[in-house]
């Protein structure tokens, strides 16, 4: 059964499995193989079911790395009460990234920097705790997560696809892009993640419901 995105994308990289085994064989870089999973599955007792090759968990664990650094502890006050209280920055950020993964709340300018002063601290606490649960739990062969890292890993991929989306400046289109584009095309290695990312959050999210 087709496991991507697009139907097109899906046949490409089915006649595609026996080359890229031989490449993982060689020890070609993960994000140069074409991304085969089953993905997740309603188990019993409420966990959700896990099944992923080496090279996916080594690129899982690679990309939350990414983002552990992406959300690193932002700009804190020089006052040492509001830094002991995680009061940070109130300014809009100027990575297009972090403006993605952390938008303004209100369209007023001083009511949004007020917001922000106070809750982006807590909003990377949780960000960076999502993607060391990713880390933490992505294993080789079948798993399973209770349903509190199944929530976890649904976060952490919405982050990780925003993240790698903004990098690529991704349009409604990306999957039929995917679907045509050229192995040989530099951008490839990094749509065709973006796009096993989008299939691993939409089978995660009906695993769940």
């Amino acid at each position: 059964m087709c496991r991507f995105s697009t139907p097109t994308a899906c046949g490409r990289r089915s006649s595609r499995t026996r080359t890229n085994e031989a490449r993982v064989a060689a020890g070609v870089g993960v994000s140069e193989v074409a991304l085969v999973t089953s993905g997740f599955s309603r188990g019993k007792d409420g966990a959700v079911v896990t099944v992923f090759e080496p090279a996916e968990v080594s690129l899982l664990r690679s990309l939350v790395s990414m983002m552990l650094g992406i959300v690193s502890p932002g700009q804190t006050s020089e006052d040492p009460l509001e830094r002991a209280l995680g009061i940070g920055d109130s300014a809009v950020p100027s990575d297009p990234v972090l403006a993605r993964l952390f938008p303004s709340a209100y369209q007023d300018e001083k009511e949004a920097a007020e917001f922000r002063r106070y809750t982006e601290a807590t909003l990377r606490d949780g960000k960076r705790a999502d993607a060391r649960t990713v880390h933490e739990t992505a294993r080789a062969g079948r798993a399973e997560l209770t349903p509190e890292e199944a929530q976890a890993w649904l976060r952490a991929l919405n982050d990780l696809r925003l993240t790698l989306g903004t990098k690529l400046d991704v349009t409604e289109e990306v999957h039929d892009e995917v679907a045509v584009m050229s192995e040989d095309d530099p951008r490839y290695p990094a749509y065709v993640t973006y796009d096993w990312l989008t299939y691993l959050q939409d089978s995660l999210v009906r695993a769940l419901w």
